[in-house]
């Protein structure tokens, strides 16, 4: 199989910058499967789980938030605000963040906190589904 170059870039750096044989990414029309040779695409990306597998054969997952992608020139670019390694989630941390938005929704605020409430809460449901997904045993 032919690789394509990956780069995942988040707030804080870079997450990942290398080769890749196929990935498939949350987006907003669904899950797409994305290999090398893959035609021109911009495409914006919804919290949820990403599979890239490695030159090596390796498949490799992790969390993602939203954000965006750009296929061009055999080359994909991922800008998204986080993304984790299954191992590097803290669940415990995850598991309070939950927790917390819930106490944010129920507790009846402005319309915009409302959201970002949900949205802390999407974000760290995803995270553990993830990390949950994965555990190693």
């Amino acid at each position: 199989m032919t690789e394509f170059k990956l780069r995942i870039l988040e707030a804080e750096g870079t997450f990942y910058d290398g080769g890749c044989l196929s990935i498939i990414v949350p987006t907003s029309e669904g899950a797409y499967g994305i290999q090398a040779n893959h035609e021109p695409l911009i495409a914006a990306v919804v919290p949820g789980e990403i599979k890239y597998t490695l030159p090596s054969g390796e498949e490799m997952y992790a969390a993602i938030t939203g954000g965006f992608l750009k296929m061009e020139d055999n080359e994909l670019l991922i800008l998204t605000e986080a993304a984790e390694h299954p191992d590097e989630i803290d669940e415990k941390r995850m598991r309070e963040e939950v927790r917390l938005a819930t106490e944010e929704i129920e507790s009846k605020r402005s319309i915009e906190e409302y959201r970002i409430a949900q949205a802390r809460m999407a974000r760290a449901i995803n995270r553990l589904k993830v990390k949950n997904k994965f555990k190693r045993k």
